[in-house]
């Protein structure tokens, strides 16, 4: 379904985790995106970023505003899954497979590639971890270093997905040179996901996720960072909801 022009893949999460390991499986880039209410309104003035999300290869629904824009349409949204679940589910399903990741890490973040890694190794000991703290205005740099089975990266959107598709553009420029080998087989933006694995940030009780206010938690623990996108959440988006046809 689309939400204000922007794909969301109404998907239980047993398919959710079915496709992602279909993804590991092939030799193709595959771009998974977290797509909650803020991703769709930035959308709305990012024609860039509006198009990275519909051409990506799964849209997962973040976020309770995505649930009521389907109850909207008439319509009942199977699984929405926080980013940092994912995340997580995906972490799962590579320790399993014993795959290499790739880190791009804001290095202007709460938490560091170092200790990422330090976390990741401890909890996951199959994965192999390479990574690096990274200034997002300069990424264009490392983009020939990345040649991992799975790309995490927690710039923020839309700059982290933004990121991912000029990666997935030069895999794919490159597979078509001869002789080349792409490893890359999934890439994700994760925003602040890793604060929550090295516990810079705690996330909201069980109770909280489960009812869809984990916005709220969000909002006490950081006030002055969180007060105009909760405002974009809660406010703009159900009115545009409300007022505009998501069909």
């Amino acid at each position: 379904m689309n939400i204000l022009g922007v794909r969301i893949d109404n998907l239980n999460k047993k398919e959710i985790l079915e496709k992602i390991e279909f993804f590991l499986t092939e030799e193709t880039f595959h771009h998974i995106a977290t797509v909650n209410p803020e991703f769709i309104l930035r959308a709305q003035r990012d024609l860039g970023f509006k198009s990275i999300l519909n051409n990506s290869d799964l849209n997962v629904a973040d976020g309770v505003g995505i649930w009521y824009a389907f109850l909207r349409n008439f319509a009942y949204l199977k699984n929405r899954m926080a980013g940092v679940d994912l995340m997580e589910e995906v972490l799962k399903i590579a320790n399993e497979k014993n795959e290499t990741i790739f880190l791009a890490i804001h290095r202007n973040g709460l938490s560091l590639f170092e200790e990422i890694k330090g976390v990741l190794n401890e909890k996951y000991p199959n994965l192999i971890v390479d990574g690096m703290n990274i200034d997002p205005r300069k990424n264009k740099k490392i983009l020939a270093r990345i040649n991992h089975a799975i790309v995490f990266c927690n710039f923020g959107f839309p700059e982290q997905e933004k990121f991912i598709n000029l990666l997935k553009k030069k895999h794919n420029s490159d597979l078509r040179l001869s002789g080349y080998q792409g490893k890359i087989r999934l890439a994700m933006g994760v925003g602040g996901s890793f604060d929550f694995i090295t516990k810079k940030i705690r996330r909201a009780p069980r109770w909280m996720q489960k009812i869809g206010l984990e916005w709220l938690w969000r909002f006490i623990l950081e006030p002055r960072y969180r007060v105009k996108r909760i405002f974009n959440a809660v406010v703009v988006f159900p009115i545009k909801i409300i007022f505009k046809n998501t069909k």
